[in-house]
Formats: C-alpha cells, structure tokens, sequence
C-alpha cells in the first residue's frame, strides 16, 4: 500500500513537472519563465515561419508531431506486447503446483502378523511415492521458475525502457513549448505590427491588391492560430501520456515485486516445508518399521515359547512310558495263548481225521483183497 501510494506520489510530482515546464496563461506561454538557451531557439523558430509561404504555415511544427506520433505508436505497441496475464497465469500456477503435495494422505496402514510385510512394503512405497511426487513437482516447479525469471528480466528491462520514453515524452513536451512559444510569438508579431500596417496600407491605398493582401494576412494569421492550438493540443496529449507511461510502468514493477516474491520467497519455503515433510515422513517410517519389528519379535518368541512347551509335554510323557504297553502285553498273552491252543484243538483235529481215514484205508484194503480173491475163485472153478 505504501509503495502503491508512493507510485501515486511520484506520477502527481511527475505530471505536475511536465504542466509546469513553461509558463501556460490563458493559452499564452510567458516566454520570460524560459531560459536564454531556450528564448533563443524560440526567436529562431519564430523566424523560419514565412508568412508569405503559406506550406510554412502547414508544415509548422509537422516533423515534431509526427515523431510524436510515431512515439505514442511505440508506447502503445509495447502496452499491446505485455501480456502481464502470462505473468498471473504462471504465478497461479506455481501456487496451484505448490499445493499439489499433500503428505497427510502418503500414510500406510498396519495389519496382523502375517501382514507385516506387505505393510513394510506400503511405508517404503510411499515414501518413493513422496519423493517421486516432489520430484516431479519440484520440474515443474523449476520451468514455471526459469519462465517467471525469463518475464522478471523482461520486465526490468521494460521498466528501463519506459523510464526512456518517459524522459523522451518529457523531452517532446520541452520541444512542443518552444514550437508553441514560437508561433505564439510570431503570431503576436503580425497581430500587433504586421497586420495593423496592411490594414492602414489598404485603407489608404484602397486598392483591391492591397485589401486582397490584407484579407490573406488575415487567413494566415488564422491558420496560424490553428497550428498553435493543434500543437496545445498535442501538447496536452503527450502529457497525458507520461501518467499513462508511469502507470505500465508501476504495473511492471508489482509483477517483478510479485515474481521476485514467489521465486524468493514461496518456492523456497515450499521447498524447505516439503523437506521438512519427507524428514518427518522418514521418522514416521522408522518409528512404525520399529514398532513392526519389535511387535514380529515378540509374536514369534511368544509362538516359539508355546511350540517348545507342546514340544516338552510330548516328550516327558512319551520318555516316561514302557518300551511295550502292559496292555499290548497282555493283549499279546491273550493272542498267544489262543493261538496254542487252537493249534492243539487243530493237531487232536488232524490225528483223529488220520486215524479215521488209516480205518477207512484198512477196509477199502481188505474188501479190495476180498475181492481179488473171489475173483481168482471163480477163474479156477470154471477151468
């Protein structure tokens, strides 16, 4: 606000220099207020008017108008070429990109045991995922940076220039006075002598070359009162442009503020936050891989305790125990035993089916014998 308020301050001082470079009363200069220097460009002036060429007339002044002319083409096309919403767009984009990193959402979340890995492996990714976003941001970052820099520098370099053409305008403004000076005087010159001296002449004369010279001095001296006022004119034109100068100038000057600003100020506290950020994501990391692992440590002793107590138990109990279970033992006995003695029921079986069938074999001998020998019997009867 203060620097804004200067800004003001120095364009009011500036206009009110440039109004007050010479004496303007009434539309009459006071050519007294002007230095020698300046008095006598203005007699020199006065006198390349020839009041009987009437293109001198025309042409007064002509050359000055027209290189302020071409002046005001040059300070409009350089208002047409600054585009200070290329500037505003790159800023708004470097905030936008300035708050594209959003570290509350790069934390991982824990699961049981045997999710421990796969938790480890989010922490880590998301501290690569951290670092490649910033990476990446930090690019973009720097290009919107190097086109801010390139715009500053035009930007100081405009501002250079347009103290140029505002000294130049200043310098047109001189120049003007000293034209409009002159004429004035000139014009003062004809009125007061020139013109009274043709008037008496034709009066006296009364003759029609003599009124048709006065009636032409009388134009003259009318086109000459035009020149004059188009060259106020133009005057007070070219010092509206020194405000006009000064005000893209100061907008200049906020955007190098503005830019000088971000490329100073934001990007690096950006920069540093975001460090800062990736430290403490790199604790958070540390503390919960720590956690992890003393949590793993502590299932795993935990789960080894309870398998070496089963292991124990097991082991007592079977150390305690027979080769041979006294119940297999007497099982054993049992299976034994009935074995023998269905063996004995089978042997007493097996001699009593002998017996039985050496009977059977002893008949079927002797009734065979009987046979054969009734047999023998009967052959011998018949022979």
């Amino acid at each position: 606000m203060d620097d804004l308020s200067n800004t003001n301050d120095r364009q009011h001082a500036d206009f009110l220099s440039l109004t007050e470079a010479a004496t303007l009363r009434n539309g009459q200069f006071d050519i007294a207020s002007l230095s020698e220097e300046e008095r006598k460009k203005v007699q020199e002036l006065a006198k390349q008017i020839e009041v009987k060429d009437s293109m001198s007339i025309l042409q007064y002044g002509v050359g000055l108008q027209s290189e302020i002319s071409r002046f005001s083409d040059t300070v409009l096309d350089h208002v047409r070429a600054k585009d200070s919403g290329e500037v505003g767009q790159a800023l708004t984009e470097l905030m936008l990109k300035v708050k594209e990193v959003d570290t509350d959402t790069l934390s991982g979340r824990r699961g049981g045991f045997l999710s421990k890995m796969p938790v480890l492996g989010s922490l880590v990714n998301s501290g690569k995922k951290l670092v490649a976003q910033y990476e990446k941001l930090g690019s973009q970052i720097e290009t919107i940076t190097r086109q801010l820099n390139k715009a500053n520098a035009q930007l100081l370099k405009d501002i250079s220039l347009l103290d140029t053409l505002y000294e130049k305008n200043r310098e047109f403004v001189r120049q003007l006075d000293l034209y409009i000076a002159a004429g004035q005087l000139k014009l003062q010159e004809l009125e007061r002598e020139v013109l009274p001296e043709l008037k008496r002449k034709a009066e006296a004369s009364q003759d029609p070359a003599d009124v048709q010279e006065l009636n032409d001095m009388g134009q003259l001296i009318n086109r000459l009162e035009k020149k004059i006022h188009d060259l106020i004119l133009t005057r007070m034109v070219t010092i509206q442009s020194a405000p006009q100068i000064r005000l893209v100038q100061n907008n200049n000057q906020v955007l190098v503020e503005k830019i000088q600003s971000s490329i100073l100020t934001t990007v690096p506290l950006w920069k540093n936050q975001l460090v800062i950020a990736i430290g403490l994501h790199r604790q958070k990391q540390a503390l919960e891989v720590q956690k992890q692992v003393a949590d793993t440590t502590n299932e795993l002793l935990l789960k080894n305790s309870e398998l070496l107590k089963m292991n124990a138990i097991g082991i007592a109990k079977e150390n305690e125990r027979g080769i041979v279970d006294i119940s297999t033992l007497k099982k054993t006995q049992a299976n034994l035993l009935e074995t023998l003695e269905e063996t004995l029921n089978i042997q007493r079986q097996g001699r009593e089916k002998r017996r039985q069938a050496e009977a059977e074999i002893e008949k079927m001998q002797q009734e065979l014998k009987d046979k054969l020998t009734m047999l023998a019997l009967q052959r011998q009867n018949h022979y």
